[in-house]
């Protein structure tokens, strides 16, 4: 049974040899992890860009702001987006549990859904590297303020709302292909990837720059890093193909048992660390070398 001792480190017989001693864990989560909260993830066999590559567009900022029709089909997807009406999965929960374990946790995500801190992670221990898709920013003057209101705005006819400041275009406070990260907010991330003793990165493509360059930043600082994916076919730099092939059947297999989990979570008859199914343990782990990741998408 897996524990944490009073210096708040995983310890016991259920942890795996790479994590024993964790006091303090970062993770960096991607699409991949809220599929089973029934949100799509871009890539996959039944990802966004897969299903209709032409709603890349929607997402890249200068195609946004030179042209209204996107805009105006880009405010129709906010609208009814699923992240609406989706719940945390048993991902999110476990990670929340992780949290309230007594081990230093902190989320670096991808994701601009909230899922996280929905599930019970403090906020303040969610890093949203993309930005939050609850609110929208003026491209020219700056101001910030709920989605709900602009929403609003479109359920009462506007087709394309503009800052009622400044009269600039709107958009969701994430960050678009062709934006740059805060660079706050990955100061911060890089701290907490350079500072932990283990470094997880799920349900990401790690193809995405500079995002995926954290897994190098903890890898050089030491600490032991995990990567759980579905598909191995990006993580062929990062681990050698036969671990990557190994990931690639374990993943497959949990997802029955992960998938009969989430309501169970939901119902709050999962409680505690152990949230995440048994063979997660199992996971391959890289603690060094000098595999090189494949780079900016």
């Amino acid at each position: 049974m897996s524990s944490v001792d009073r210096a708040g480190q995983a310890t016991g017989a259920g942890v795996p040899a790479w994590a024993r001693g964790a006091g303090a864990v970062s993770v960096l989560t991607g699409a991949g992890i809220s599929t089973d909260s029934g949100i799509p993830d871009f890539r996959g066999p039944s990802g966004v860009w897969t299903r209709d590559p032409a709603a890349e567009k929607l997402f890249t900022y200068q195609a946004y702001v030179s042209d209204p029709a996107v805009r105006r089909r880009s405010w129709q997807v906010r609208r009814d987006h699923p992240a609406w009406r989706a719940e945390p999965n048993v991902a999110h929960v476990a990670l929340a549990s992780l949290s309230r374990s007594g081990i230093e946790t902190v989320v670096i995500t991808q994701n601009i859904d909230g899922l996280h801190q929905k599930a019970g992670t403090p906020a303040g221990r969610v890093i949203e590297l993309h930005g939050t898709m609850f609110s929208v920013v003026c491209v020219s003057c700056g101001e910030r303020s709920p989605m709900a209101g602009a929403l609003a705005r479109i359920e009462a006819g506007e087709e394309d709302p503009e800052c009622r400041r400044c009269g600039g275009i709107l958009k969701s406070a994430t960050v678009m292909f062709g934006e740059p990260l805060d660079p706050g907010v990955f100061e911060r991330a890089q701290r907490a990837a350079s500072s932990c003793d283990l470094f997880l990165a799920i349900g990401s493509t790690l193809t995405v720059e500079p995002a995926a360059s954290l897994c190098r930043t903890a890898r050089r600082a030491g600490a032991a890093v995990v990567i759980v994916n579905r598909d191995p076919r990006r993580m062929t730099g990062w681990l050698p193909r036969s671990c990557a092939t190994r990931l690639a059947r374990r993943s497959r297999a949990w997802r029955p048992s992960w998938r009969r989990r989430v309501s169970r979570a939901r119902s709050g008859s999962l409680e505690g660390p152990d949230h995440v199914p048994d063979e997660v343990d199992d996971v391959v782990a890289d603690d060094g070398g000098d595999h090189q990741g494949d780079g900016r998408v």
